[in-house]
């Protein structure tokens, strides 16, 4: 996706203290990936406000950080990490769900079979690629945001923000084998959410009841 701007987002100027040197470098960094940043943050707090909020607070502690960053790394990675750091912490005061999910049954291969079951057109290579393409980039949210909250962060790193295994791994600060395994549940559990979107808004039609037949 195309990253935005810092006006783009609403966000206003960091209210940082001025410092010669390396301030302006941080600034210049921070600059070119703060569309990814916001866009991470609206997804995972749901609201333009607080993900406003969220990227200011992670932009004030990684300022703050700054001589802990080491020149000619992943700056984008490394500011994602705050970020992700700031917004466990403000989710610790709330009590932990259970992982359950009407989406943790779906079987291998669901956007395939239910193609056929409902007479969307399956002759093409990739009938998965026609539904996403059906849907657009808010219904896929959408579906996204329908997740548990590990698969849901960890698909909106990847499918919506292109990070890489590595990166994603170094975001989150997990083996890059546990970013692998979240994707591959995760990928599982968002065809059935893309599905359960495209039936509602009349993409696709639901299976036909007893009723019907």
């Amino acid at each position: 996706m195309a990253e935005l701007s810092a006006a783009d987002t609403g966000i206003p100027p960091l209210a940082v203290p001025a410092a010669p040197g390396p301030t302006e470098t941080f600034e210049s960094l921070f600059a070119g990936c703060v569309g990814t940043a916001y866009g991470v943050a609206r997804r995972l707090t749901g609201s333009q406000a607080d993900a406003e909020d969220l990227v200011q607070d992670a932009a004030f502690l990684a300022h703050r950080a700054f001589a802990s960053f080491t020149p000619g790394t992943n700056f984008r990675a490394w500011f994602l990490k705050i970020l992700m750091n700031c917004y466990y912490s403000s989710r610790r005061r709330e009590r932990s769900r259970p992982v359950t999910s009407a989406l943790d049954d779906t079987p291998d291969l669901y956007i395939y079979s239910r193609s056929g079951e409902s007479g969307f057109p399956t002759q093409g290579p990739d009938p998965a690629a026609q539904l996403l393409d059906k849907l657009g980039t808010e219904r896929i949210v959408t579906a996204i945001n329908r997740l548990p909250e590990e698969y849901r962060i960890v698909s909106t790193l990847y499918f919506m923000e292109d990070l890489s295994y590595e990166e994603i791994a170094r975001v989150l600060q997990c083996p890059v084998g546990t970013v692998r395994s979240r994707l591959h549940r995760g990928r599982k559990m968002l065809q059935k959410a893309l599905w359960q979107v495209a039936e509602e808004d009349g993409i696709v039609r639901p299976p036909a009841s007893q009723d019907d037949a």
